[in-house]
C-alpha cells in the first residue's frame, strides 16, 4: 500500500510501527516522505497514494475521492502556527507591522495559511502584500535574511525561532482557541474511499498505541528523518502534536474541523462542502 506523510517527528513516530511491520494484519507500506504542500497537491491528482497526510484546509478539494480517517492526524491545543517577523521590536505584536508586506507560507492550501487568512482579514489593516510559498524549513532563514518580511511557520519552529533572531507577531492557535473554544485542526489522514476504511483506522490506531507503549522503539527512525533537529526538539514536537486527538478525533475534533471549513467557506476561501461528508 502506498502512503505519503511528512518526515516530521510526529508523523514518523505515529507510523513507525506500521512502516516496520509491527501491526498484525496490516499490509506492507511503500512510503513517500513529502512536505505538506506536495501531499496537498498529490491528493488532487489521479496518481495520489492510497493513504496520505494532508492539511485539513485541503479537504474540500479532495473529499470526492478520499475519506477523512478519525485518527493519525495532528489536532490539538497550544500547537497552532505562528507569524514571525525579523528582530525584536518593542511593538512586535502589532498586526499592522505586516500591512502590505510580503509573507512566506508553507502551502496555499495548508491549515496554517487558512487560519492566517481568517486572522489577517480581521486584524491586519489593509491586508498583507504578496504571499510566497516555500518549504516550511526555509521560511525562518528567509525572514531572518530579509528575503520576505514575515513568515508563517509550523511544527518545531515553535521551539526554534528565537535562534534565528525572530519575534512572534501572533500565535494563530491562541487566536483560534480564544475565538472558538475549539482545538486547532492541522493535519489530516485521508484514504481512498475504495479502501477498507475501518481496517485502515484500526491499523493506524494500533500504530499510535504501539508508539505510546514503546516510545523509544521509534527513536532511530524518527531522528533519521528529523531534518537535523536535536533529540530534545524532536521529543517536544512529538509531545505537542501526538495527543488524544491523534488516536481519535472525537466530538471536539470533528467540531473543530466543521467550524474551520464552515467559516472558511463563508469567507469564500474554500469550496462549500457537505460537512457530513467528513465522517467516513
Amino acid at each position: 500500500m502506498n502512503i505519503a506523510f511528512s518526515p516530521c517527528p510526529n508523523d514518523t513516530f505515529v507510523f513507525h510501527a506500521w512502516v516496520h511491520g509491527l501491526i498484525p494484519g496490516a499490509p506492507k507500506l511503500n512510503v513517500t516522505y513529502a512536505d505538506i504542500d506536495i501531499t496537498n497537491t498529490l491528493a488532487t491528482t489521479s496518481s495520489g497514494p492510497e493513504v496520505m497526510k494532508v492539511s485539513y484546509a485541503a479537504l474540500p478539494w479532495v473529499l470526492s475521492d478520499y475519506a477523512l480517517l478519525p485518527c493519525g492526524g495532528a489536532l490539538g491545543r497550544g500547537c497552532g502556527p505562528l507569524v514571525l517577523t525579523r528582530g525584536r521590536a518593542a511593538n512586535s505584536s502589532d498586526p499592522s507591522l505586516i500591512s502590505g508586506k510580503t509573507v512566506a507560507v508553507p502551502s496555499e492550501r495548508s491549515t496554517a495559511y487558512l487560519l492566517f487568512r481568517l486572522w489577517a482579514a480581521r486584524q491586519v489593516p489593509g491586508g498583507v502584500g504578496g504571499i510566497v510559498v516555500m518549504p516550511f524549513h526555509e521560511i525562518m532563514p528567509a525572514v531572518r535574511d530579509g528575503v520576505v518580511d514575515a513568515g508563517l511557520v509550523i511544527h518545531e519552529a515553535r521551539f526554534t525561532y528565537p535562534a534565528y533572531g525572530l519575534s512572534m507577531l501572533t500565535d494563530l492557535g491562541n487566536w483560534w482557541e480564544a475565538d472558538t473554544g475549539l482545538p486547532i485542526p492541522l493535519g489530516a489522514i485521508i484514504a481512498k474511499r475504495s479502501l477498507p476504511l475501518d481496517d485502515l483506522t484500526r491499523w493506524i490506531r494500533a500504530s499510535v498505541e504501539y508508539a505510546w507503549a514503546n516510545p523509544e522503539a521509534s527513536h532511530d527512525y524518527v531522528m533519521t528523518h528529523a531534518q537535523e533537529l536535536s533529540h530534545e526538539v524532536a521529543q517536544q514536537h512529538i509531545g505537542l502534536y501526538v495527543n488524544n486527538f491523534t488516536a481519535n478525533l472525537g466530538t471536539d475534533g470533528y467540531a473543530a474541523v466543521f467550524s474551520l471549513l464552515d467559516r472558511a467557506a463563508e469567507e469564500g476561501l474554500v469550496p462549500t462542502i457537505d460537512l457530513a461528508a467528513l465522517k467516513p
